[in-house]
Order: structure tokens, then C-alpha cells, then sequence
């Protein structure tokens, strides 16, 4: 008789498969995503400040793959089209020496990204490999952001917009990111009751 409402997981480090977690995180009772100082396809410095109070959808990918990335990218410029206002798409770049501002912005115009919703994120390789390892839990805690140290992942992340992990997905399926977008809904009609 009575329709139950959908309500999404808070994620902590304990909730996550061991092999994505720092050890010393793994203690954690309030994660929440740490400050970042990244450069997006337009050249902007963007930090944690600039998407405080957002809904975050978190990718990390590099525009030369031509595997996993390409459909990722696909998949979400599926659902970025229909993004309510307070969303933003956050695909960071593993390899950041060869994805500069201008591949990075020249990839956005080819998937039709909208500035105001998605921005494609470039900067130090430690510093995209720490958020990969030790924010989002994205990928396999192994490496040090060093030379030989690569990130390749499919998993997608929903932030919400006090900075916790909401949801994780294969950015490959379609029906994972069809529940990604679901999910962004129902966060999205959980915020608007809190104001």
C-alpha cells in the first residue's frame, strides 16, 4: 500500500572493497572527498571550492584510450544531456602529460560537453592519481603516482553535495549508467527536501 522511498548508501572506506582502500583510511567514519588543485579544458584552476555544493559525477579516462574510454565517455555524454542544474561531470585524465588543456578542450567540443556541466580535468599525475586512490576509491590501491604508475578504470562515482560517496558504476554498461542517472535523481530530490 505504501510506496517506499528509494534512499542511495552513504559510502565509507569500510563499505568498499578492501583493494580500493588505503589502509590507513580504512578506519574513516565520515569520508568525504579532499581538496584537489586541477586545471579544466578551459584552462581554469579548479579546486574543491569550485564545485562546493554540486552533485559530482567522477570519471577517470585519457583521450589517446581506445578501449574503455571512449564508451565511458559516450555513456555519459548519454545522460549529460539531461543533467539537472547543480551537476556537474568531472572526467579527470591519468595521463596528464600527454592530455593539456588544448587535447582536453578539443576532446570536450568532440563529445559535445556543455562548460557548464562537464569539465575534463588535467594537472600533476600525483595529484589525479591521489583523488583516484584516496577520495573517489576508483581504482586499485596500489602505486604512487610515479612514472610507471597508470590508472585504468571503468568505475564511475556519485559525490553528493556534501562530498560523500554516493554510488559506484561500470561507466561501460549502459544499464549501470541508467541507473547512475536514476540515482542522480534521487539524490537530487533528497537535497531539495533538506532546503
Amino acid at each position: 500500500f505504501f510506496k517506499q522511498e528509494v534512499k542511495l548508501p552513504i559510502y565509507q572506506p569500510y563499505d568498499i572493497n578492501p583493494a580500493l582502500v588505503d589502509s590507513d583510511l580504512m578506519a574513516e567514519t565520515d569520508h568525504r572527498i579532499t581538496d584537489f588543485n586541477l586545471i579544466n579544458h578551459l584552462g581554469d584552476t579548479i579546486s574543491l571550492v569550485d564545485v562546493r555544493g554540486k552533485i559530482l559525477v567522477v570519471d577517470f579516462f585519457f583521450t589517446r584510450c581506445g578501449t574503455i574510454c571512449p564508451i565511458m565517455t559516450s555513456n555519459l555524454k548519454l545522460i549529460h544531456d539531461k543533467l539537472p542544474d547543480g551537476v556537474r561531470l568531472l572526467s579527470h585524465s591519468v595521463t596528464p602529460q600527454a592530455d593539456s588543456v588544448s587535447v582536453l578542450f578539443n576532446y570536450a567540443e568532440q563529445y559535445g560537453a556543455s562548460d557548464a556541466k562537464w569539465w575534463f580535468l588535467t594537472g600533476a599525475k600525483e595529484e589525479v592519481y591521489r583523488l583516484a586512490r584516496k577520495s573517489y576509491f576508483a581504482c586499485l590501491d596500489e602505486g604512487d603516482g610515479g612514472y610507471q604508475d597508470f590508472v585504468h578504470t571503468e568505475n564511475v562515482v556519485l559525490v553528493d553535495t556534501e562530498g560523500r560517496l554516493r554510488g559506484f558504476y561500470d561507466g561501460t554498461s549502459g544499464v549501470e549508467i541508467s541507473q547512475l542517472y536514476r540515482d542522480i535523481e534521487v539524490l537530487t530530490k533528497e537535497i531539495s527536501k533538506k532546503n
